[in-house]
């Protein structure tokens, strides 16, 4: 009895070892391959819980990007001066020329979106004298057409001023922007477009120009100011020398006359029409009607005296075959 009982304790003891499984010893898991090399699993979650707190931070970030595009048969002299803007606006993207027909906004809009941006700066030319300059928020609005004259680029202008491509500039308004609600509305709209966003990665991180916009005349004046301040031969600024800060003029220069203002991007309804425009065209034929009018008045002037010459004769002269002989 003793024996048989013995072997039993055996084979439930093999049946209990069968019946519990080893456990398996996991391999590691192989880290992610990324661009920037190997990672792990968990560093990769760690930075994505930080960029998740960092896009629901409420602090603003200024993404602002602006799109430059002129269209086609554009003058070489309005050329520059979209080129010395580029220049001057590290945020920008410029883009190959468009067409300037009806269908202009529907493809400018898209472009915008392809490029990736949130404003648009059209450089239009026409009949190869007149410039008009399209300032646009896309794809919502509002948008805001300018006539632009009096135009002096950097390479014409050669002036003393210069300053560190990419800066930062500041920028400044005269009071008569806060005069009426459309001023208010194209101030906000050029405060956008020619602020360099702060972290922006072309931009330098300091001061060293001022934008300068004024209102002369129901006109914009636009200038670029280079900040001069007077330094020590150790590279600091000596004791009142902020006081002794100049400007030196860098260029371009251009005035702005705004045509309209649209409540859409490239279009939609009209929010406000400057009632003292007046478009090149007739300028240019006021000034042909001028000349003509003084051909007309020469040809008046002729038949006038032909017809006076007519009714009063002159009496024959009695010496004036005298000489003759």
């Amino acid at each position: 009895m003793g024996k048989n009982t013995g072997k039993k304790r055996k084979r439930s003891e093999k049946a209990e070892a069968v019946a519990v499984p080893k456990k398996e010893e996991a391999a590691p898991e192989r880290p992610v391959r990324t661009l920037l090399g190997w990672k792990d699993k968990n560093q990769i979650e760690n930075e994505v819980e930080v960029m998740d707190n960092e896009t629901r931070s409420p602090v603003f970030r200024n993404k602002e990007k602006v799109l430059v595009t002129c269209s086609r048969r554009i003058v070489y002299r309005y050329r520059h001066l979209m080129l010395n803007l580029v220049s001057l606006l590290p945020h920008c993207k410029k883009d190959n020329k468009v067409e300037s027909k009806e269908t202009k906004g529907a493809t400018l809009n898209e472009l915008v979106e392809l490029k990736n941006c949130s404003s648009c700066l059209f450089f239009e030319c026409r009949k190869a004298k007149d410039l008009y300059l399209w300032m646009a928020k896309c794809p919502n609005g509002p948008s805001v057409k300018f006539l632009v004259s009096a135009v002096h680029t950097m390479e014409e202008l050669k002036l003393t001023g210069n300053h560190l491509k990419g800066s930062r500039p500041l920028l400044t308004f005269s009071s008569n922007f806060e005069k009426d609600a459309h001023w208010k509305l194209l101030k906000e709209m050029l405060l956008q477009i020619f602020e360099t966003p702060k972290d922006h990665r072309k931009a330098k991180p300091f001061h060293d120009h001022v934008f300068v916009f004024s209102i002369v005349d129901d006109h914009i004046w636009f200038r670029n100011y280079q900040i001069s301040v007077p330094h020590n031969e150790s590279d600091k600024l000596p004791r009142g020398g902020l006081d002794k800060m100049t400007l030196i003029e860098v260029g371009p220069r251009f005035c702005l006359n705004p045509i309209k203002i649209f409540a859409g991007s490239f279009g939609g309804p009209t929010l406000y029409e400057n009632p003292f425009y007046v478009s090149p065209n007739q300028i240019r034929a006021l000034q042909k009607k001028k000349k003509a009018g003084t051909f007309a008045k020469k040809v008046k002037a002729k038949t006038r005296r032909k017809m006076h010459e007519i009714n009063n004769h002159l009496e024959p002269d009695e010496f004036a075959d005298m000489w003759k002989d």
